[in-house]
């Protein structure tokens, strides 16, 4: 993907850039799956408990599976083409306004 007529600066740049979204993806897949074993802690802890109604465990499992859901979409966004360039122009951004 790098061009070696490419600048040494620009090739960095787009290195520091990659690595960052990486990272972000990583945290954000790290979230999901933090949210998910929270649901299925929290779903354990409940289906533990004398039933009272059942009405909260639905409401838990729903409010869970919901966090889970938005985090899957959190990762889908992070990896798109629009975020990266976002990213890249901030990594730009940080590195020109270096003295």
């Amino acid at each position: 993907m790098t061009d070696p007529s490419e600048p040494h600066g620009r090739r960095a740049l787009r290195a520091v850039a990659s690595a960052l979204l990486l990272r972000v993806s990583l945290a954000v897949t790290d979230v999901a799956a933090a949210a998910a074993a929270l649901a299925l802690q929290r779903l354990n802890e409940l289906r533990a408990r004398p039933q009272e109604s059942g009405a909260a465990t639905a409401e838990y499992a729903i409010a869970m599976l919901a966090a889970v859901g938005f985090a899957g979409v959190l990762v889908v966004i992070l990896r798109g083409d629009e975020v990266r360039g976002v990213l890249t122009n901030l990594v730009r951004n940080a590195l020109n306004a270096a003295p």
